[in-house]
């Protein structure tokens, strides 16, 4: 049996870490992110969200939207504009930093749109220059 001499070398180790760091940028994004206390009859009800502004959009789990609209010291109340039937208690709820803004003008003429203004007609999308 021969003895293998195993030989660690900083240099190399260091050189080895710096070429596979290289160019790497971490992506971090801040978010405000609260819990659903309650929900019930359109509205959730939400604790854990200490900035967020009348008419601000708020993002729940799976995607649905909701309008901050009763802000108290402890929770917010938001308008789900959605299908409420997915938004439980507990789940997570994000603030978007983002105030409702819908299409206007002439381009909704005669057009069928959800709460946020979004074509559900089947017309494709809605020409609009204003919000």
């Amino acid at each position: 049996m021969s003895d293998t001499q195993l030989s660690i070398n900083p240099d190399e180790i260091t050189g080895v870490l710096r070429r596979h760091l290289e160019g790497f940028r971490p992506e971090v994004e801040k978010q405000q992110v609260g819990r659903i206390i309650e929900v019930g009859d359109g509205i959730a009800r939400i604790s854990g969200l200490p900035s967020t502004a009348v008419n601000e959009l708020l993002e729940f789990a799976g995607g649905e939207l909701g309008l901050a609209l009763n802000l108290d010291e402890e929770s917010i109340g938001a308008v789900v504009l959605g299908d409420i039937e997915h938004i439980e208690e507990g789940q997570p709820a994000r603030a978007t930093g983002r105030i409702l803004a819908v299409p206007v003008g002439d381009g909704l003429l005669g057009r069928v749109v959800d709460p946020l203004g979004r074509p559900i007609d089947g017309r494709g999308p809605i020409t609009s220059d204003t919000t």
